[in-house]
């Protein structure tokens, strides 16, 4: 796995070391029709009579539940966005959709809120967070995220959170980042901002959506997240999105592994 990595690092720049990249304009708006696609989706589920979480309308629905339930961390990737059954994928560009639900015991959903409420959770990758600003439903949060894929990258990023209650066992949260930057030489005295055009492009844009929903026991924790990045050449794509794909699949792992961990009771 490290010589593919090394391969695949030197095909993508040049001395091993990776090229900048550049989002179109066509990507951009492509990312913004995908997001409005899936914001529709989403809240036709979570209005829906048929479930909740966004793996009730998957095919694995059952069997997903159920291993949620038992304490597994369900992690599956999403089939891209689509208008009138076309997918909808930028030319120049790549977007990651994931959903991954996890149990929290002893907690409910209306708790759980409130306790996100007062921040994010620590996580293996989110290097530092703050609160900026707050209000009644929502807060303005700045973080320090690391991204380990082909390369290690870290990023300075703001997030708009939004929190909406239903009822009281339903719950969901929108993170929406508003800046990401990419900081090159991190935590070094050489630290510094990467312009746009000057960054890598493996991370341009960063959604998530979060249902909560209480079960007997807890509360389900679930997490659809979709990401814009660089596209993998071509050449590279059979060696390269195993390895991106299995790095989305981990971090998200993380992410919902971390918030069990923080807020079991």
């Amino acid at each position: 796995m490290r010589r593919l990595v090394a391969i695949v690092v030197m095909l993508l720049g040049t001395g091993g070391a990776v090229t900048a990249a550049s989002l179109s304009a066509s990507s951009a708006a492509t990312w913004d029709v995908y997001v409005r696609a899936t914001e529709t989706r989403i809240r036709g589920e979570v209005r829906s009579t048929r479930g909740f979480l966004a793996l009730d309308f998957l095919p694995s629905a059952e069997s997903a539940r159920r291993a949620v339930i038992a304490g597994d961390v369900v992690v599956e990737p999403m089939n891209p966005s689509s208008i009138d059954g076309r997918p909808i994928e930028p030319a120049s560009a790549r977007i990651e959709h994931w959903v991954g639900a996890i149990l929290i015991r002893g907690t409910t959903a209306s708790r759980l809120v409130d306790e996100l409420q007062q921040g994010p959770p620590p996580s293996e990758d989110v290097l530092r967070s703050a609160v900026l600003e707050r209000g009644p439903d929502w807060m303005l949060v700045s973080m320090r995220l690391q991204r380990k894929a082909i390369v290690t990258a870290v990023y300075d990023t703001v997030h708009i959170v939004t929190f909406t209650r239903d009822g009281a066992t339903r719950a969901t949260s929108t993170s929406n980042a508003s800046r990401i930057v990419e900081i090159s030489g991190a935590n070094t005295p050489q630290e510094r901002e990467l312009r746009p055009g000057e960054d890598r492009g493996f991370l341009w844009r960063l959604n998530a959506y979060w249902r909560y929903q209480d079960v007997a026991g807890g509360v389900i924790a679930e997490c659809e997240s979709i990401s814009l990045s660089r596209d993998i050449p071509f050449v590279l794509r059979f060696v390269a999105a195993p390895i991106v794909e299995r790095t989305a699949r981990d971090s998200m792992t993380r992410t919902l592994v971390a918030l069990r961990t923080n807020f079991t009771r």
